[in-house]
């Protein structure tokens, strides 16, 4: 079967939202309104935590450079597979290296797959004072090494497809987003959208694991 098949079969295109930003920043609850908002539309959509990848398909990683990277391309490589079946594939995973980004979206351009990068742009004092699971706490006491952000470096995306600010709710975040996804995917996904493109005000909270 061609993609243009399975798309007409299930009405709608494939893609893959890639969420990056530090621990803390909002990823997860983003992705996750955005999951029940695209599956409530009837567009199959799912989810790719990293805190899940990490006990799982990234379960040998640990959190060096080399296997950072690793976890990365392990992810687009999952997300391509989802995006190509026609699932819109919603990364959620801290990705701090801009190189190991960019093979990930050139990894489905190559296949003729849209890619949009959301980089989640909350200062590291923000999430530092979320903090719901105690992580930074930790790591600025020394009792967790590597932690991105605060021993470990963040590469922030030079030229990201979304910005997500610091101050907007999770809807506002996620209809902005889906405008985006639709500019790419030509679904009619962004129903009722702000008309703002590219940038929000602001991001939920949520917490992430060091991946």
């Amino acid at each position: 079967m061609s993609r243009e098949e399975r798309m007409a079969a299930l009405g709608g295109r494939g893609a893959t939202v890639w969420l990056t930003g530090l621990p803390g920043s909002g990823k997860s609850t983003l992705a996750a309104e955005m999951e029940r908002r695209l599956v409530l539309g009837g567009r199959n959509a799912y989810r790719l935590d990293g805190d899940d990848l990490r006990t799982g398909l990234n379960g040998d990683l640990g959190f060096g450079r080399a296997d950072r990277e690793e976890n990365i391309r392990r992810v687009g490589e999952v997300a391509r597979l989802f995006a190509d079946a026609g699932v819109v594939a919603l990364v959620a995973l801290i990705s701090p290296y801009a190189e190991a980004r960019a093979r990930a979206r050139l990894l489905h351009e190559h296949a003729g797959l849209p890619f949009v990068e959301v980089y989640l742009a909350v200062p590291v004092a923000v999430c530092a004072a979320r903090d719901p699971k105690g992580h930074y706490a930790r790591a600025m006491a020394g009792d967790l090494p590597s932690f991105t952000g605060v021993d470990d470096p963040y590469e922030v995306p030079s030229r990201p497809d979304v910005v997500v600010e610091a101050t907007s709710s999770v809807g506002d975040a996620a209809a902005l987003v889906m405008e985006v996804l639709d500019s790419r995917t030509g679904d009619g996904l962004a129903v009722g959208v702000d008309s703002r493109r590219g940038t929000a005000s602001g991001t939920p909270e949520a917490g992430e694991p060091r991946t």
